[in-house]
């Protein structure tokens, strides 16, 4: 792994205990340098200037990178270089971890001026390094694929900390009108919900269902350690909660609380609890910063990425909403080990959807360990090897989401693709008064996809059999019997539909969607026979 930061952020100490704690080599790329010039970088700097100490620093970070499998601190300006960014950038994703030392301001200051031998903090040092702090931060922001604040560790407390963050998985989010977050899925990553919320909140909003009140009390303590003022605000569990009538009790509260625009939200619990805390967020004052902490596997692979906030209408679901992304997204698994079986299950749907659309290794990993992902039991589930199974499924799904969702935030075009067996898997959701879960009812949706594209001659019947088989594995329903003119009408109110237009998400290929634009009504129907229960 390689350490980025500012001067005075520890970089150093903070990399050799990481680097003995792993039982790893150490090396700094100042003492580097000044091996490869045979002088101080104080008296290479006067003599030569930062130009020419840039170009050799670059060159011995390039050349380290590529021989060196240990821990490497850089230091502080070596990002801010462009063929160095790009380097690093290799380095990631070749799997390596940059590791940006988010150290307080007043800390590493004090720690700067106290090292000494750093030219570039020359003259009123404090403001040097404030002005050099505005300019960077960004850039490594950008650069790092791990980030860790170390306000009041120790080095050793420090190098804890990061071995911990790079156990775990982080997916970035960005693009196109989208401030960047990122999406952290690991055991214990509620630990950072202060670190993503940052200093500027006062009080925080953690709005959740009462199932999860466990992993709400564990987000109320982590939030007042850190200093927050808490206000706890419950609303009732799954599309229940989802509702005009709830938000509006809701904005009620944080009217009565008192909560401003420098105020937060966390939403915490299913998908439904995190789409109605990202609604109030992107609503609250015309938007505050809120953080997203999934506690089902469905809300970890769906709901809680992609800022799409909302509430459901006695019309349809999801007709009231907004596009809010979200300052971060904390997939704890350990909050996986409370869930019922069917709970479980149920997020599979929304798993195999983005491996029909995209990401096929989906498909092959889903049927490999079909038969322990349909068996969920939370009790064993920690620690065991469908642990690593399931934080893999959750990476990959989340990354075709981010893809999706990077190119097209308010969906427009290629980001409709993530509806893929949402067209019919709303209308069944409607019709059954929500009694079905989403997973399931995506399931079929699916399968009725699937149907609709091989009468339509895009696919074959291998791939909708294959459809069928794998859902039927994992335990999801593949069948669903209702009124075909009901789920029709409720069709043309889908968000996709353009008019009087049916507009459908299928597959012409494995890994591969596109957009069907009204497809003849014989076909539309007999799809919808072919998934009629056949006893």
């Amino acid at each position: 792994m390689v350490f980025i930061g500012m001067m005075g952020a520890g970089k150093t100490r903070v990399g050799k205990e990481v680097a003995k704690l792993l039982g790893l080599p150490f090396r700094d790329a100042d003492v580097a340098i000044e091996h490869e010039v045979g002088m101080t970088i104080p008296a290479y700097f006067q003599r030569h200037g930062e130009p020419a100490f840039r170009e050799v620093e670059a060159d011995v970070i390039a050349r380290t990178l590529v021989s060196f499998d240990g821990v490497f601190s850089l230091g502080g300006g070596a990002p801010m270089t462009p063929s160095t960014q790009a380097e690093l950038a290799r380095y990631a994703e070749a799997g390596g971890k940059v590791v940006y030392l988010m150290a307080d301001p007043a800390e590493a200051m004090e720690r700067a001026a106290r090292g000494g031998g750093r030219p570039m903090l020359d003259g009123d040092a404090n403001a040097r390094w404030k002005k050099l702090y505005r300019e960077r931060d960004p850039v490594f922001r950008d650069v790092a694929n791990v980030r860790v604040r170390t306000k009041g560790l120790t080095p050793l407390g420090a190098a804890r900390k990061v071995i911990d963050m790079i156990e775990e998985r982080s997916i970035h989010v960005t693009g196109a009108a989208i401030e960047p977050y990122d999406v952290v899925v690991g055991e214990g990553s509620l630990n950072h919900l202060a670190d993503v919320l940052g200093e500027g909140p006062a009080k925080v909003a953690l709005i959740h269902t009462q199932p999860v009140q466990r992993h709400a009390d564990r987000a109320r303590t982590l939030l007042r350690k850190a200093g927050y003022d808490v206000r706890e605000l419950t609303i009732p569990d799954a599309e229940a909660g989802k509702t005009v009538a709830v938000a509006d009790s809701l904005w009620q509260r944080l009217g009565e609380e008192g909560f401003t625009r420098s105020d937060a939200i966390v939403g915490l619990g299913g998908g439904a609890a995190t789409d109605v805390a990202g609604f109030i967020a992107a609503t609250w004052m015309r938007g505050v910063r809120y953080v997203n902490c999934p506690t089902s596997l469905l809300a970890m692979v769906d709901a809680s990425t992609g800022g799409k906030t909302g509430v459901n209408m006695p019309q349809g679901k999801n007709l009231v909403g907004a596009f809010h992304t979200p300052a971060g997204v904390l997939a704890d698994l350990t909050c996986l080990s409370s869930l019922p079986r069917d709970i479980f299950v149920e997020g599979l749907g929304e798993v195999a959807k983005s491996g029909f659309i995209m990401d096929t290794a989906i498909l092959g990993i889903l049927a490999d360990h079909a038969a322990e992902l349909r068996g969920f039991d939370g009790a064993t589930f920690l620690g065991s090897g469908l642990e690593d199974v399931v934080a893999e499924l959750i990476e990959r799904t989340v990354r075709v989401k981010a893809h999706h969702v990077s190119a097209d935030l308010t969906e427009k075009g290629l980001r409709e693709f993530l509806n893929y067996g949402h067209t019919l898997g709303h209308a069944i959701e409607q019709i059954e008064h929500f009694s079905w879960r989403h997973g399931n009812a995506v399931a079929v949706g699916m399968v009725y996809a699937a149907e609709l594209a091989h009468l339509l001659g895009y696919i074959d019947q291998d791939l909708v059999d294959r459809h069928r088989e794998l859902l039927a594995s994992l335990g999801l329903p593949t069948a669903w019997r209702g009124d075909f003119d009901a789920v029709l009408a409720l069709m043309h109110r889908d968000k996709k539909a353009r008019g009087n237009t049916l507009r459908f998400v299928v597959l012409d290929r494995p890994g591969h969607a596109i957009h069907l634009d009204d497809p003849p009504a014989d076909a539309v129907r007999e799809a919808f026979e072919r998934i009629q229960p056949t006893d």
